[in-house]
C-alpha cells in the first residue's frame, strides 16, 4: 500500500474514455500486479436500481475495470451484498448482471456459506470468497450518507458482510462514532487492494439512497482507503476531519497519520470541488454526557434528526421493517401504508431510509408528533 491518490476529470460514462482513465489511474497509483491473479470486483450495490439514480456504481465503470483487469491477465469475479439480501440476488436493474453475462464472469453470492472471522472482541460473518481470491478491488460510489455523512472506500467494504448481518452491526454499535470505529477496524482486518471511486455522477442530499444525482465529473483511485476518502470527501465539500471514519482512521495512524502524507496526482483540488454539493448537516454530539442524557430523556431525543415516514409515498413493501435492527418500526394496524416508529427504540442508524425506494422515509428534525 502507498499514499498515492490519482484523480482524473471525466464528465461522461463513455466506455472507452473511462477505460483509458482506469488504466491511467491504476498505473499512476502503482496498483498491484494483476497477471495470473484472481480478482474480486466489489461494486457498491446498496439496492438494485437503474444507473441514473446514482445509488450504485455505474455499470460503465464496472465494465471498464473488467476490461482493464482482463487485459492485464487477471481472472475476474464480481459480487456484493445489498442492504436487503435474498438468496439468488442478481444486480439486474443496475446493469451489472449484464456485464457478468457478457464477459462470462461469475457473480458471487456473499450470503452462501459466509466465513466467520474474529474482529477485535467479537466475531462477524463475511463473504467467504475473500479466501479464494488474490486481490479485492473496491468500486465505491461518491455519495452522501445520512449516518456517516459521506460514503466512500471505507464504507464500501461493509458490503463484504452479507445481508442482515450488516444491520446487526448497527444494533451493536449504536452511535455514529462507535459505528465508524467498527468500519475502520473492519477495513484494517480486510483491506481491499485497490479502490476506484465513481464520481462521474454522484449523489448529494439525502444519500445514500434518496438523494439527488449530481455531476461531479471525477474518477479517483488509490490503494489507500483513508487517503482516497480524504480526497473524495473534499470533492463533496466536506472537511475531512468532520467525517468520523476519516477522523478515527487518522487517529489510528495505520494508513496515514496526517493528510499531508497524501501524494496527490491530479488537477488542483480546488478546481474539482463541487461547491454547490448539498451536504448532510454535521451534528456535533460527541460529548458523552449529552449522548447519555439524550438516550434517556425523550424530550432531548426530539432534538435529533430522526426518520419521518410519509404515508402518501409509502407502498407498504415493509423493507424498512425488515432492515430495522431494533424492531422499532411497524405497520399501523388500521391505516393503510402508514408506518409507525417507536422512537424510544430507534437508534438513529437510518437503515430504513437506505432501503426505501419510494422516498417515503425522510431524515429530519421533528420536534412535535410521535
Amino acid at each position: 500500500m502507498n499514499n498515492i491518490v490519482a484523480l482524473r476529470k471525466c464528465q461522461e460514462y463513455d466506455l472507452q474514455e473511462v477505460l483509458n482513465f482506469v488504466s491511467d489511474i491504476y498505473k499512476s497509483c502503482s496498483g498491484p500486479v494483476l497477471m495470473n491473479r484472481k480478482v474480486l470486483l466489489k461494486p457498491n450495490i446498496l439496492s438494485d436500481n437503474p444507473p441514473e439514480k446514482c445509488i450504485s456504481t455505474h455499470p460503465v465503470v464496472v465494465e471498464a475495470m473488467v476490461r482493464f483487469l482482463k487485459s492485464e491477465g487477471a481472472t475476474v469475479m464480481i459480487g456484493d451484498s445489498p442492504a436487503i439480501h435474498t438468496r439468488g440476488f442478481r444486480a439486474l436493474k443496475s446493469g451489472i448482471d449484464d456485464i457478468c453475462r457478457n464477459y462470462n464472469i461469475d457473480w458471487v453470492d456473499f450470503s452462501i456459506e459466509p466465513l466467520v472471522i474474529k474482529l477485535r472482541d467479537s466475531r462477524i460473518k463475511v463473504a467467504s470468497v475473500i479466501k479464494e481470491v488474490d486481490l479485492i478491488i473496491s468500486l465505491p460510489k461518491l455519495k452522501n450518507h445520512e449516518l456517516m455523512y459521506f460514503t466512500g472506500a471505507i464504507k464500501n467494504t461493509l458490503g463484504l458482510v452479507p445481508g442482515f448481518s450488516k444491520a446487526k452491526q448497527h444494533a451493536r454499535f449504536q452511535d455514529r462514532e462507535s459505528f465508524s470505529r467498527f468500519l475502520v477496524y473492519l477495513n484494517e482486518k480486510i483491506t481491499p487492494h485497490f479502490f476506484l471511486i465513481d464520481g462521474i455522477m454522484s449523489m448529494d442530499g439525502r444519500g445514500p439512497a434518496q438523494g439527488n444525482p449530481v455531476s461531479t465529473g471525477v474518477l479517483i483511485g488509490s490503494s489507500n482507503p483513508l487517503a482516497i476518502d480524504i480526497i473524495a470527501s473534499q470533492i463533496a465539500g466536506y472537511k475531512p476531519h468532520d467525517i468520523p471514519t476519516i477522523h478515527f482512521g487518522l487517529s489510528r495512524a495505520k494508513w496515514l497519520a496526517t493528510t499531508d502524507e497524501i501524494l496527490y496526482d491530479g488537477p488542483p483540488l480546488e478546481t474539482v470541488i463541487k461547491k454547490d454539493f448539498r451536504k448532510v448537516t454535521i451534528t456535533r454530539n460527541t460529548n458523552i454526557s449529552i449522548r447519555f442524557l439524550k438516550n434517556r430523556l425523550s424530550f432531548l431525543r426530539k432534538l435529533e434528526r430522526r426518520p419521518d415516514f410519509i404515508p402518501k409515498q409509502c407502498t407498504g413493501c415493509m423493507e424498512c421493517i425488515k432492515i430495522c435492527p431494533q424492531n422499532a418500526i411497524s405497520m399501523h394496524p388500521e391505516k393503510k401504508n402508514h408506518v409507525v416508529l417507536t422512537d424510544t427504540d430507534c437508534i438513529r442508524c437510518y437503515c430504513c431510509s437506505e432501503v426505501c425506494n419510494h422516498n417515503a422515509v425522510v431524515i429530519r428534525l421533528k420536534i412535535f408528533g410521535p
